[in-house]
């Protein structure tokens, strides 16, 4: 069995220390260098090239994220961020994803060796699906960010009259912060309803959703309970929370709640399409994009049972075909589509017309 090369870049002699012993247990990662800045790391690759590189934000000469873009620039390779980011730090955090980072992890500035240690599980995760990232479709993702491949805007007399009950619940995680980029700034001013759940940490949806906010012709918001689903908004689950949807009458509004981990995450995507089955049903369309693991495959076969369209991220287009993969094979989904076609689907579900 091949092992997967990693190289830490980190100027913390601790943090190198810890990190490459933790990563070292594992029988399938190999750490082949642990270096204290990105001078160091370009020497040491040009030996060896690291299958996945876990790099820190801040450190002298040369910051990670100047690194991270050279990197992706120049030899697309799968980077799992390891850095101290305070909340005011979450734009940095976005900024590294939006750049090509695989997977984000937070660590704090005190307790930072007990930390890592009891993150070791997180951190050896983010490593293997880092290492079965397609970074070069992550790198590629910023040159696709047109509206050339989405359907023109819907009549907007007609669009109000047949989207009063209907709504998008899209789910995501690994490679999905790029992959939500392309298609929310691919869509018109007019859309349905949309709801999201991509795996995130704590503090950083709130930049994530500013970021895009900014980038978008719809509005982009971090969803706060009791928030409206509305044509033309788009509502992101905070880090922390798990989201569903409900429904007074005719208007779909969003529960923001704590709650234990499901399919280790909070906000779950399996949470999130359930609560979207029971309340909007065929009214819905649900979309399951790149990620690791099988969070919103369950979810995603109820609303199909409960009449909704569902469309997977197909294989090619996807970061880490996991989820959708999952929700393949257990029927969840009714047809698969490359990333530039979601917004397609999006707008049909707009006018009321699905193509099956």
């Amino acid at each position: 069995m091949t092992r997967i090369k990693v190289m830490v870049v980190d100027d913390s002699a601790v943090v190198r220390q810890v990190v490459t012993g933790l990563l070292s247990e594992d029988p399938e990662i190999e750490v082949v260098a642990a270096v204290a800045d990105p001078f160091l790391a370009m020497a040491r690759m040009k030996v060896q090239w690291p299958d996945v590189i876990v790099l820190d934000v801040e450190m002298p000469r040369m910051d990670g994220i100047t690194f991270l873009k050279k990197i992706m620039a120049e030899h697309p390779t799968p980077v799992v961020i390891c850095s101290t980011l305070a909340e005011a730090g979450a734009k940095t955090s976005m900024e590294a994803l939006a750049s090509g980072a695989v997977a984000i992890i937070t660590k704090p500035k005190i307790g930072l060796k007990q930390f890592l240690q009891d993150g070791s599980d997180d951190m050896i995760l983010a490593v293997k699906a880092a290492a079965r990232a397609n970074v070069r479709l992550l790198h590629a993702a910023a040159h696709k960010n047109t509206a050339d491949v989405i359907m023109p805007a819907a009549d907007m007399h007609s669009a109000m009259i047949h989207t009063t009950e209907r709504v998008v619940a899209l789910g995501t995680s690994t490679g999905g912060t790029q992959a939500l980029e392309l298609v929310l700034t691919g869509l018109p001013r007019v859309t349905p309803g949309i709801v999201i759940v991509q795996h995130m940490p704590e503090k950083f949806t709130a930049a994530f959703a500013e970021r895009l906010n900014g980038l978008c012709q719809i509005e982009v918001k971090e969803a706060q309970n009791n928030d409206r689903v509305v044509n033309s908004r788009a509502l992101i689950a905070p880090g922390g929370k798990h989201m569903l949807l409900r429904r007074t009458g005719a208007q779909y509004y969003v529960e923001v709640l704590d709650g234990p981990l499901v399919n280790r995450h909070r906000p779950s995507v399996d949470v999130l399409f359930r609560s979207v089955a029971k309340c909007a049903g065929a009214n819905a369309l649900g979309v399951i994009m790149t990620g690791m693991g099988d969070d919103g495959a369950a979810g995603l076969l109820e609303m199909r049972k409960a009449g909704a369209h569902t469309v997977a991220q197909d294989e090619a287009s996807c970061v880490v075909y996991g989820m959708p993969k999952e929700a393949v094979k257990r029927g969840g989904v009714e047809k698969s589509v490359p990333l530039n076609a979601v917004g397609r689907e999006i707008m049909q579900q707009l006018s009321g017309v699905m193509v099956r």
